[in-house]
């Protein structure tokens, strides 16, 4: 979502500039700047990228969990000297009453997963599921994805159920949903946002535990936390 801001005050202010997401969501949020899809061909493809379309500054504005892609943007534009900057939303931080279980990625998650947690609300898209197919015969998992496809789910699983629906959620809808399926568990990566928050309330107020995936570590580079210090420092750069 902050991408997307970002793009349309851009726009609005009259900066030149390249809209660029990976693909993966079928029906992304429109834009009026200028849009590529896709990925680049690893590093070298992102510096020929940027060189071939005469790119002075590049702001990082991925998912907190696109890690692959940060990092080669860190190591495409100190190649070629082009300033970079990370926009990143805040990570949640436990409040009084969550019941958060921290794992450092998706196969501790899967791993910490116990026999009483039945009923499992895996609220991380569908890239990283396969993480969970030795625990597919001991729960029944409730998938939340953006997109309806007909690609299987990289999941073999038999007892799960699959929910088709885009952010932002409400809280009332969030603690309807964990109880309508009658979820032991929750799977979430740190994602940090109010668009997703709604579930991590919702959990809490039901006393349900949430396995909180931690971000990916990164290498140190400047970073901000909203669009307006974003545009802040691309002033600063003239």
């Amino acid at each position: 979502m902050n991408a997307h801001v970002l793009a349309t005050q851009l726009h609005a202010a009259g900066v030149p500039a390249i809209y660029s997401y990976a693909g993966v969501t079928l029906t992304p949020r429109s834009t009026a700047l200028p849009t590529r899809v896709g990925g680049f061909g690893g590093i070298a493809g992102l510096m020929q990228y940027l060189q071939a379309q005469r790119i002075t500054h590049v702001i990082d504005a991925t998912h907190p969990f696109a890690a692959q892609m940060s990092r080669h943007a860190i190591s495409a534009c100190g190649a070629l000297g082009i300033p970079l900057l990370a926009m990143e939303r805040p990570a949640w931080q436990a409040q009084p009453g969550d019941q958060w279980l921290q794992v450092p990625d998706m196969a501790a998650a899967a791993q910490t997963l116990t026999p009483a947690m039945q009923r499992v609300f895996l609220a991380i898209g569908r890239k990283q599921l396969a993480a969970f197919t030795p625990q597919a015969a001991r729960h029944h998992f409730v998938l939340r994805v953006i997109d309806a496809t007909d690609e299987p789910l990289p999941l073999p699983i038999s007892s799960y159920e699959l929910l088709i629906a885009r952010g932002p959620f409400q809280l009332a809808d969030e603690r309807a949903l964990l109880q309508r399926h009658a979820i032991d568990c929750m799977v979430s990566k740190n994602a940090g946002g109010a668009d997703t928050y709604a579930k991590i309330e919702a959990a809490r107020e039901l006393g349900v535990p949430v396995i909180m995936v931690d971000r990916p570590l990164l290498p140190a580079r400047m970073r901000c936390e909203t669009s307006q210090q974003a545009m802040e420092w691309l002033a600063s750069q003239r």
